[in-house]
């Protein structure tokens, strides 16, 4: 597996997003299954696997995490992120999203930030975190302040490397004044572009980006005609059954475009995202080990410039219906 620095941290180009094998993202997963899908990650070089104190309940994806790296701790760079597990009895405050549900919770309060790690270093059986993000940043709460609890945590030896997901330019560089901040988590895709200024910032400052639904959830597969039951993309404008005709009809081209190629399409968009900066990485996620062992293959593809050119002519006349997350 190729690798790339995010700040002075070395990572693989292409990692495993572990939220897909949490109840309530895709359907039900038996744990067998979530774990063997992590191993094959790691046996096909995607070391380095993200995951959330978020996804599932009760930590659930982070003890599913630790589960699957036992006696392989040391292969891995293991990221987690805080905030949207608030302790009971704490406020939170509201952070609006473009889902149905309307707005997560957050609570980034320094005095927290503490509790959060150790929760996660518990549910993830390990003694450190390499790569820790504030999940969001906090309405009610300077972006400096939690970052300066994130560098209490560097110091005292229970993370390695600051992160931060779902930030702006300026809260990015805000945050980097207090403390080096080694990647910035944002969502980026062939269906969702990256924000100009933060990416321009993320250059200036040498913070790595680790793009997030790197495969627009599952519909730059090419393979997504509905939703089953208890698929949380039915909470996802852009995957009613409306938009999601029109969407698929309008990615047709990308598609033919990766037959041409010999690729499927969730490697095309891969390979085509690690070619926008040499700073990026991507998390894709899958339950399936062959389809796992197929994404984490993109990061040895080139792209010759007249396919990136050819892609991005016909991106840009790809107009998306339904918004995402954020």
């Amino acid at each position: 597996m190729k690798t790339r620095t995010l700040g002075n941290l070395e990572v693989p180009a292409i990692g495993f997003g572990a939220m897909v094998l949490s109840p309530g993202t895709y359907g039900e997963v038996d744990e067998a299954r979530a774990e063997a899908a992590i191993k094959s990650a790691l046996d096909a070089g995607g070391t380095h696997v993200d995951t959330s104190d978020a996804y599932g309940p009760d930590g659930h994806n982070e003890r599913l995490v630790g589960r699957a790296l036992k006696g392989r701790r040391d292969e891995v760079v293991v990221a987690t992120k805080f905030g949207l597990t608030i302790p009971e009895g704490e406020p939170s405050r509201p952070q609006p999203v473009g889902y149905a549900f309307g707005e997560l919770r957050v609570n980034a309060e320094p005095r927290l930030v503490r509790g959060y790690a150790e929760r996660s270093l518990r549910n993830l059986g390990t003694d450190v975190i390499d790569l820790y993000y504030a999940h969001y940043p906090d309405p009610g709460v300077p972006i400096e302040d939690t970052v300066g609890a994130m560098a209490e945590l560097v110091r005292d030896g229970l993370i390695r490397h600051v992160g931060l997901s779902n930030v702006t330019a300026a809260q990015l560089r805000a945050a980097h004044a207090v403390h080096p901040v080694t990647a910035v988590q944002n969502e980026w895709s062939m269906w969702r572009p990256v924000d100009a200024d933060l990416l321009a910032v993320a250059r200036e400052l040498g913070v790595g980006i680790v793009a997030w639904s790197p495969l627009g959830t599952g519909f730059l597969t090419g393979t997504v005609q509905s939703l089953g039951e208890g698929d949380f993309r039915h909470n996802a404008p852009r995957f009613s059954a409306e938009n999601l005709a029109g969407n698929n009809d309008r990615y047709a081209p990308i598609r033919a475009l990766a037959a041409q190629l010999g690729l499927s399409p969730a490697q095309l968009a891969l390979a085509w995202l690690l070619h926008q900066d040499e700073h990026v990485v991507t998390i894709p996620g899958s339950r399936t080990p062959a389809h796992i062992e197929e994404n984490l293959a993109a990061a040895d593809l080139t792209l010759h410039p007249d396919t990136l050119a050819r892609l991005d002519e016909a991106l840009s006349g790809f107009e998306v219906s339904g918004g995402t997350l954020l």
